[in-house]
């Protein structure tokens, strides 16, 4: 794995923009893909192993450029969602595998994605899980081109909107079908009056050979599902339903 590089840095990682310029004025390297490890807090405290693209819908309140997504890496992302799964029931882990939505910084440049161990102090220092997320990286960088933009084109690349933090619908759609998510917006980030075309449009554009749209309507009002649908429609992004999407 000669094309990949560690980079260790002391503050924290949501924070500290210009990350990939840094690494190329300080070691002559242009990185292309990024991919952050990282610790995961919540309220919940619920022991989690999580994946998900990096922005910010609304302020920048942790790290980031407010309104601005980082470019997602949605095959790549969900390549390690798949394996951190089939490692973590290996070894009977206790934790909840999924995505997270999209939140938080740095603004990057490249394609970027964390991968997290949550949620709590005792899960950080526990060695099981760290372990987990290590060997499916690794498992990752060796079976993938580590890039992106050369991952295999037989997945379905979706957006996703609705839904909680977590991305349970979307999860268990990645995990069951040949489907890859990018960026995620969920129902909170609509009810705060986030999501607008405009919105919607970065986070197409943000979302790398995007092929359509998943829309969780469960968690949306009816009067949403329409607007969305229509949009979509509007600008020929077809909205996908998971009958339509093979099986893995």
């Amino acid at each position: 794995m000669k094309n990949i590089i560690m980079v260790t840095i002391k503050d924290r990682k949501i924070t500290h923009e210009k990350l990939e310029q840094e690494v190329e004025e300080q070691l002559g390297v242009k990185p292309k893909q990024a991919i952050f490890l990282s610790r995961h807090r919540s309220k919940t405290g619920d022991p989690t192993l999580t994946v998900h693209p990096i922005g910010n819908y609304g302020e920048a309140m942790f790290g980031g450029i407010s309104r601005m997504l980082s470019k997602a890496s949605p095959r790549l992302m969900t390549q390690l969602l798949r394996i951190i799964k089939k490692n973590a029931e290996q070894e009977k882990l206790y934790h909840k595998v999924s995505y997270e939505v999209t939140h938080h910084g740095p603004y990057m440049t490249i394609p970027t994605f964390f991968v997290e161990v949550g949620s709590t102090p005792d899960e950080w220092s526990n060695p099981k899980p760290a372990n987990i997320i290590a060997k499916s990286l690794l498992e990752l960088l060796k079976s993938s081109d580590h890039y992106e933009e050369n991952t295999p084109k037989d997945e379905t690349v979706l957006i996703g909107i609705g839904g909680g933090h977590y991305a349970p619908r979307f999860t268990d759609i990645a995990l069951t079908k040949k489907a890859a998510f990018g960026h995620m917006i969920p129902t909170y980030q609509i009810e705060n009056g986030n999501i607008n075309h405009e919105m919607l449009e970065k986070t197409l554009q943000e979302t790398p050979d995007v092929q359509g749209v998943y829309i969780h309507k469960k968690t949306l009002k009816k009067s949403q599902v329409t607007e969305y649908k229509k949009y979509f429609e509007k600008i020929n992004i077809p909205v996908i339903s998971s009958k339509e999407l093979p099986d893995l």
